[in-house]
């Protein structure tokens, strides 16, 4: 038997197909963010919005991330993962048609709340895909197959901002048809949807176990124990395979570890949502050609493939560098980037703008990493709060917009600096485990 065949071959079952339908989940989800992300400037234009008004995609998205986390892990304790995953792409392309069908209606009020299903039905999709990636093959090989997957969620926010190209390229300034350009986008994306939860209704997948949800959130077992059975020393916080006693949120590294998640995110979400506001806005840079509004979707595409290739090559430099080590230099190298983007200094500001995408690349993986270290049986519990801990994504670019709104869109993007200090003070301290 094949490596290739033994990933996907467990119990004699080969879970090749349900895996890639899995792994479609991840795709849709990252083209659905990585289109929203391109939308805040269309919409600035074609409805004369500020922009603390357009960064109320990111506030109704991010925000049902949070308010859906417990009510998505309930339902599927109650009617399982597969229904959990119908359900969640059902509500993911009801609020995609829609915003379709509700388009000629004009109303970015109306948008939003189709933006709040779709946020609902991603993070029930969220919640189940991880999970059943352990389950289906061995689970020595587990962590290959969620990487695998994820992978197809890097690609996707790439493709996200080129389908956002259409709605740009077809807008039209005749008041009713406003937000026509994105009747077919979004009808098409829901159709889409709808044939994935088809093929789901049909797929025979496995069932999930405490154990596969263990798994999915990095606990191997639940004792004091590695998973080769040696004994861990948990009387000492130095020891990787430390398992802590305390309750939950008396842990120091993990308290902050929520905090400094909500702060990547919340800044993460930002930076994504105005870099065209930055290419396009600012009649400072005195540089040629001028960035077209039309084009912006390209330039946040190309930030999303370095966002890729900075999450791949940073996994990669894992093996010779401390993960905390690595998070701190990247989190300095982006506090040391911003002030060049705020500087407004033409070309070196573009280049630096790009260099934050790229250095942002492993926070999000390697923060929840850190937090759940050494949380043991607590770690499910810990790595939900985590996942709530999106919400700062909600919050943050709303700050940001109303301050490029009043100074300019250069000195919007000094505001994410403290978050990225804060970053930068829980790899260098915050994430140690004490006693």
């Amino acid at each position: 038997m094949s490596n290739k065949k033994s990933l996907f071959i467990r119990d004699g079952v080969n879970y090749a197909v349900p895996f890639a339908a899995i792994s479609a989940l991840f795709f849709l989800w990252g083209v659905a963010h990585g289109l929203l992300d391109a939308l805040d400037k269309n919409f600035q234009e074609m409805l004369h919005l500020k922009k603390w008004q357009s960064s109320l995609i990111q506030f109704h998205l991010y925000g049902a991330y949070a308010a859906m986390a417990i009510p998505a892990g309930l339902f599927m304790k109650k009617y399982g993962y597969k229904k959990g995953v119908i359900f969640g792409l059902i509500l993911f392309a009801t609020g995609a048609l829609l915003a379709a069908v509700t388009a000629p209606v004009q109303s970015f009020v109306l948008f939003l709340f189709c933006l709040l299903i779709i946020g609902c039905g991603l993070a029930t999709l969220e919640t189940a895909a991880n999970p059943y990636t352990t389950k289906l093959g061995p689970p020595e090989t587990a962590e290959r197959r969620i990487n695998f997957s994820q992978s197809f969620n890097g690609l996707a926010w790439t493709v996200g901002p080129l389908i956002a190209i259409y709605i740009y390229g077809n807008r039209s300034h005749v008041e009713g048809e406003k937000m026509m350009s994105i009747v077919l986008p979004f009808a098409l994306i829901g159709l889409a949807v709808l044939v994935v939860a088809l093929i789901f209704k049909r797929l025979k997948l496995p069932e999930i176990t405490e154990e596969d949800e263990n798994a999915a959130h990095g606990i191997h077992n639940d004792s004091a124990t590695t998973a080769t059975g040696e004994a861990m020393d948990v009387s000492d916080p130095s020891d990787s395979r430390y398992i802590t006693k305390k309750p939950l949120w008396q842990n120091r590294h993990f308290k902050l570890g929520v905090i400094a998640q909500a702060c990547y995110v919340g800044a993460q979400t930002g930076v994504f949502s105005y870099l065209i506001n930055f290419l396009t806005d600012d009649k400072d840079m005195h540089m040629e050609p001028r960035f077209k509004v039309a084009d912006g979707p390209y330039f946040l595409s190309i930030g999303f493939a370095l966002f890729m290739i900075g999450r791949i090559s940073g996994s990669a430099l894992m093996k010779y560098f401390k993960p905390a080590k690595l998070l701190a230099f990247y989190s300095l190298a982006v506090c040391l980037l911003l002030p060049v983007v705020g500087a407004e200094i033409g070309w070196p500001s573009v280049i630096a703008l790009y260099g934050v995408f790229f250095f942002m690349s492993i926070m999000f993986p390697t923060i929840f990493a850190l937090a759940i270290k050494g949380l043991g049986p607590q770690t499910k519990r810990g790595a939900a709060f985590l996942v709530m801990s999106v919400a700062g994504g909600a919050i943050f670019p709303l700050l940001m917009g109303a301050i490029s709104d009043t100074y300019g869109m250069a000195v919007g993007f000094f505001v994410p600096i403290p978050l990225f200090l804060f970053i930068l003070y829980y790899a260098t301290n915050g994430y140690k485990v004490k006693a």
